[in-house]
């Protein structure tokens, strides 16, 4: 749907969730009704915005389910007190503090900073919102990105890099309907990159054009306030490396990787005695991959990680570096399920064949596999049977059934779906 004028709804701002001439009951009805066809019948939405519209599409076609439980944690406890304690967004946070945290208190407000890829390091505000606001995981150190958790105001505003109004239905998710937000992207006015976004999230109010006003009017101080005093943090490199196609590396800037660069890096992280140029030519190709290529990788990527980050005679890693993966090991280490499961995006960069790589990729899929099935939870397990990873698992499948009431109608589908894998299996083995 275009807003163009002499439209049928004309908008001269569509990032504004509601005119001022609008009746909010109205338009929320209207939204529901919209956001019920889309997901249910797959139709096109005829009365959203079109910047929603498309947030949904982008929604459906990455897997979001509306119904389900969203705002993976993905760092806790003293990673994300390092991680917040490191990160620009800290540089802004006493000018938020002041202009809208302090105000937000017994309002019903929240006020919540986010980093770029839409984890949220600080929700503050009302105390009373912030207990609702828990129970769909909208807290600290939950990933709120578009791509997680589907269309809402700080993941829209960092996916579209623009400041965005999102009015209750117009969350993908149905958890989210009773709340509206607006949101905004910081960014570092020395290098035009996105640092994070600033979120106000509350009732049918923060839909109103001034809320956004106040987003732009703060986000507008906060970068001045980086502009009169620069970035100065040393922030420790960070790599992600699951679900990743290619790897992405997170130091001074977002700097996504080749698929070799990738491969390597993971190599020289798993291997911190380091590794010699032939055998990191067996670990990232079987046949015989020529010992000049590799040097010349590793040259480039040493540009790309600074010239002091990488040694030689073996080549190994001089520099501290994080990874999801560290992440995801340590909570497995300590049992944590749950982190481990908020860490777990995907397969370990899925489109590596590298030998060295696959060994690794299928150690990491062994180890979540066993946590899961111990855990004998049923959200857990039915994460697992939804994933790449577990939908063919039948023995993933076999204990999600018997977690189930037998008289839930779920247990009968997840029977169906148990007996089909056992035809599947009988027909590949004559």
């Amino acid at each position: 749907m275009e807003y163009v004028a002499g439209g049928a709804d004309i908008r001269v701002n569509p990032w504004v969730a509601l005119r001022p001439d609008e009746d909010a009951e109205q338009v929320g009805t209207d939204v529901s009704a919209a956001h019920e066809s889309f997901v249910e019948r797959g139709e096109a939405p005829g009365s959203v915005r079109q910047v929603v519209e498309a947030s949904w599409v982008r929604s459906r076609g990455n897997g979001i389910d509306p119904d389900r439980q969203i705002g993976r944690t993905s760092l806790t406890g003293i990673e994300l007190e390092r991680y917040r304690r490191t990160h620009p967004m800290s540089s802004v946070r006493p000018v938020v503090q002041t202009l809208l945290v302090e105000d937000a208190r017994d309002t019903g407000l929240l006020i919540a900073l986010s980093d770029a890829h839409g984890r949220l390091l600080w929700v503050e505000g009302d105390s009373a919102a912030r207990d609702r606001a828990a129970d769909m995981n909208f807290v600290d150190g939950a990933d709120w990105s578009e791509a997680a958790v589907g269309t809402n105001a700080p993941g829209t505003a960092l996916a579209l890099d623009h400041c965005v109004q999102i009015f209750g239905a117009e969350h993908y998710s149905r958890m989210v309907h009773p709340w509206s937000c607006a949101a905004g992207p910081v960014h570092d006015p020395a290098t035009g990159r996105i640092l994070g976004a600033i979120d106000i999230t509350g009732g049918p109010r923060v839909a109103a054009p001034e809320v956004l006003s106040l987003i732009r009017a703060t986000v507008a101080v906060a970068e001045s306030e980086l502009r009169a005093h620069p970035i100065t943090i040393r922030t420790t490199p960070r790599v992600e490396l699951l679900g990743a196609n290619p790897a992405l590396l997170f130091g001074n800037e977002r700097i996504p990787l080749s698929r070799r660069h990738s491969e390597i890096l993971l190599l020289l992280m798993e291997h911190p005695e380091g590794l010699g140029t032939e055998h990191i030519a067996v670990l990232l190709d079987e046949r015989d991959l020529d010992a000049v290529t590799v040097r010349a990788e590793i040259s480039r990527l040493r540009r790309i990680l600074g010239g002091t980050a990488l040694g030689s005679r073996p080549y190994r890693l001089l520099t501290e570096l994080d990874s999801d993966v560290g992440e995801l090991r340590r909570s497995l280490r300590r049992g944590d399920i749950g982190a481990a499961v908020a860490r777990y995006r995907g397969q370990l960069l899925p489109a590596s064949r590298a030998p060295g790589v696959g060994r690794v990729r299928e150690s990491l899929r062994a180890r979540m596999r066993a946590a899961v099935l111990t855990s004998r939870d049923p959200a857990i397990l039915g994460w697992w049977i939804a994933s790449v990873d577990g939908r063919e698992d039948r023995g993933a499948w076999s204990a999600y059934l018997a977690s189930l009431d037998r008289d839930s109608s779920l247990y009968a589908q997840v029977a169906a779906q148990l007996a089909m894998l056992d035809r599947e299996l009988g027909r590949s083995q004559r």
